[in-house]
């Protein structure tokens, strides 16, 4: 698989994106002093299947973690890359598992 751009944490926006081809695929989320909640995945067709929403996914874990912030996930894709990837979200403080 092709090495993907950097996924970009575009804080005005309060959303993660990630750019390819000409498009761009996002993970809206609501950030508080204490946590980041995930809301909703959004992969243009064109660019689906190509793993774009696992790398969101997996860069807003890690951001949360790094922040030190409360991981919640509302939107049902997180939640279900969440639940594949375990150790992702063990590494997350105070992750939500709902």
């Amino acid at each position: 698989m092709p090495q993907l751009p950097e996924v970009i944490d575009n804080r005005e926006a309060s959303r993660f994106e990630l750019a390819v081809d000409g498009q761009t695929a996002v993970l809206a989320y609501k950030r508080t002093p204490a946590s980041l909640v995930l809301v909703h995945t959004e992969v243009p067709p064109s660019l689906r299947g190509r793993h774009l929403g696992e790398a969101l996914a997996q860069a807003a874990l890690e951001a949360g973690h790094a922040e030190g912030l409360q991981v919640v996930a509302v939107c049902p894709f997180v939640k279900e890359y969440m639940r594949k990837h375990p150790h992702r979200e063990a590494a997350t403080p105070g992750s939500d598992k709902g």
